[in-house]
């Protein structure tokens, strides 16, 4: 999975962003006038990141991230962003911190990412896909017992990076999948129980270790 998880700092601001409002880098850490961190709508709301889309001649899209300790989507010029591919495609996003590390915890609310729509660095993107349908299957994916404990091989502390995934197996989360992602999250669960032929013991040990997801 790792392979098509970005990393916390894939979107960036834009030159023209600098460019507009050279204030920018006496508010940021200094050698990050491009970064959009996990604090950025706190520093520079109604500057670039507006919680209500303003009414000007320019294109707005939306990030994802924290303002006043709550998670909420601001709006920003589209010009003044710069974004990796997975910005014009479906993708499911992720905290890159969640919980404590020990085996089997959830992940913390996990939720699809429409096209047009990034997230800042307090945010993992997974994907892009082609359609909704893929990024839902995905999501469930990431909700599965069998995913959360491979992914527990490597994240042992609150990190949740792209690097820790990299035990938990790609899927195809297309229709043409021998997965039936139509299902519940725990018939998928048994559904790859049977697919990777793991033993009864291997069974009893993720559903015992490892906390349901809806």
């Amino acid at each position: 999975m790792s392979t098509i998880i970005s990393s916390d700092n894939s979107y960036y601001l834009s030159d023209q962003a600098l460019l507009d409002h050279p204030e920018i880098s006496t508010i940021v850490s200094k050698n990050h006038d491009h970064d959009i961190k996990s604090n950025a709508f706190n520093q520079l709301e109604n500057c670039i990141y507006f919680p209500t889309k303003p009414s000007d001649q320019y294109d707005y899209v939306q990030l994802l991230g924290l303002a006043h300790g709550k998670r909420t989507f601001y709006w920003i010029r589209r010009d003044y962003l710069r974004p990796p591919e997975s910005f014009t495609q479906w993708k499911v996003f992720l905290p890159k911190a969640n919980g404590s590390g020990s085996l089997g915890e959830t992940l913390s609310t996990p939720l699809i990412g429409k096209p047009l729509i990034g997230a800042t660095q307090t945010f993992l993107s997974i994907g892009g896909f082609n359609t909704r349908e893929e990024a839902e299957n995905c999501l469930k994916y990431i909700k599965t017992k069998i995913a959360r404990v491979l992914l527990g091989i490597l994240k042992v502390t609150q990190d949740n990076t792209r690097n820790k995934w990299r035990y938990v197996p790609l899927q195809d989360f297309t229709s043409k999948s021998p997965i039936h992602w139509k299902e519940s999250v725990s018939h998928i669960d048994q559904q790859f129980y049977t697919y990777y032929g793991l033993t009864e013991e291997e069974q009893q040990f993720i559903e015992s270790h490892v906390k349901e997801m809806d």
